[in-house]
């Protein structure tokens, strides 16, 4: 009876945790539908940047900039996007692992984007540039062109060689792959068509340079609904997951509950028999 009861208790406590994991694969579900949105409209927009800044750069042979060319890499710093919360299965654990692995023997200093980004740098004692950003549900745009100012005015000054930034590029619900792209030295596309002369008024080196942190915060917001979407698909398939487990285990403790009942009614059927054949001698 113990035993039963139990169980019993088991399957109580299961059947709560499986309406958890339901609900927040329901919520995942509605927030992936308006990240993907997010994911398709922000796309086009730093394409379109990056190709207007390669034309700049291609179009004049002896263009300069403060954002072009390499320099001696002494510092690296490093944008990371992670979540805000745990529960999205291997999401950031895979973003952190690509991070160790890209940073082992640099000289580096992180901008964290999200608690989870935060709480992981801060506990190993890493340089942080700013803990501005603590919530990646609630960052808009305009905080990416905040981001993109400050991570610019750092380069100018020469407080860090290169620039990169991480997140983790939404390829479907089942696949969501963490990416490192370099933002800054800008490298131009490689192109074959012929150049066409282009004035640039008052010079091109002021139009690229003003572009720059434009072109970046649109890196930057792109990153951000990529790394939301992947954020919200990996929690739903992790908490479906969550859920065909719990129903598995429902079934095998109910199995285990009428195995138990079962043995218990032939247990008393058997003791009365036993009785009432000792009562007939």
């Amino acid at each position: 009876m113990a035993s039963m009861k139990s169980i019993k208790l088991r399957i109580k406590s299961v059947q709560s945790t499986m309406q958890i994991t339901k609900a927040m694969k329901l919520v995942a579900s509605s927030r992936l539908r308006k990240a993907q949105e997010r994911v398709m409209k922000s796309r086009p927009y730093h394409e379109v940047l990056n190709k207007t800044l390669s034309d700049i750069a291609n179009s004049n042979s002896d263009f300069t900039s403060k954002y072009l060319g390499t320099r001696e890499i002494k510092k690296s710093l490093y944008i990371v996007f992670a979540g805000d919360r745990g529960l999205a299965g291997g999401y950031n654990a895979n973003m952190f692992r690509m991070i160790e692995e890209k940073t082992k023997g640099k000289e580096c200093i992180f901008l964290p984007v999200g608690k989870k980004a935060i709480e992981y740098f801060s506990k190993r004692e890493r340089e942080i540039l700013t803990k501005s950003f603590p919530l990646v549900g609630e960052i808009q745009v305009s905080e990416c062109f905040e981001m993109a100012r400050i991570v610019c005015d750092g380069y100018v000054k020469g407080d860090y060689d290169e620039i990169y930034v991480a997140g983790t590029k939404f390829v479907s619900i089942l696949s969501q792959v963490p990416e490192l792209t370099q933002l800054l030295p800008f490298v131009p596309e490689e192109t074959d068509s012929p150049r066409d002369v282009i004035l640039y008024e008052p010079s091109s080196e002021e139009v690229f340079d003003s572009i720059i942190p434009e072109y970046i915060s649109g890196i930057l917001y792109s990153v951000l609904c990529e790394s939301a979407a992947s954020e919200q698909g990996a929690r739903r398939m992790a908490m479906e997951n969550a859920s065909n487990n719990a129903e598995e285990m429902i079934e095998k403790l109910s199995l285990y509950y009428n195995r138990a009942r079962q043995a218990a009614i032939t247990q008393e059927i058997t003791e009365i028999v036993s009785g009432a054949g000792g009562g007939d001698e």
